[in-house]
């Protein structure tokens, strides 16, 4: 069995860490952004139905579906993800402690 030696893992443990950290800190992020993004898209239907309510615009809601659909494609989020964890592991050395904190952090948020 090979010598184990701790302080030649010392540079490697701590970029984990940073990235674990920075992974969990932008899972965490994400996930509160995205709760206030559901707040505000919640509160704008609730302005939007009772403005139509009111008889003050009519909304075609067929439309609007028909429009939005497809971004709710599986394809198109699996993409979506991608596209995502590239934009936040990019020139990152150690992106494969960061995936796993950034999915402990949106667990988290």
């Amino acid at each position: 069995m090979a010598d184990f030696n701790l302080e030649s893992l010392a540079p490697y443990l701590g970029q984990l860490t940073f990235g674990g950290l920075a992974g969990f800190a932008s899972g965490y992020a994400l996930k509160k952004v995205g709760k206030l993004l559901a707040i505000a898209l919640g509160l704008l239907f609730v302005a939007i139905q009772l403005l139509a309510y009111a008889g003050y615009l009519t909304v075609d809601w067929l439309r609007i579906q028909e429009s939005v659909n497809p971004l709710l494609e599986s394809e198109q989020l699996n993409q979506g993800w991608q596209a995502l964890v590239a934009v936040l592991t990019n020139n990152f050395p150690f992106a494969a402690a960061f995936i796993p904190g950034l999915i402990l952090g949106l667990r988290r948020g």
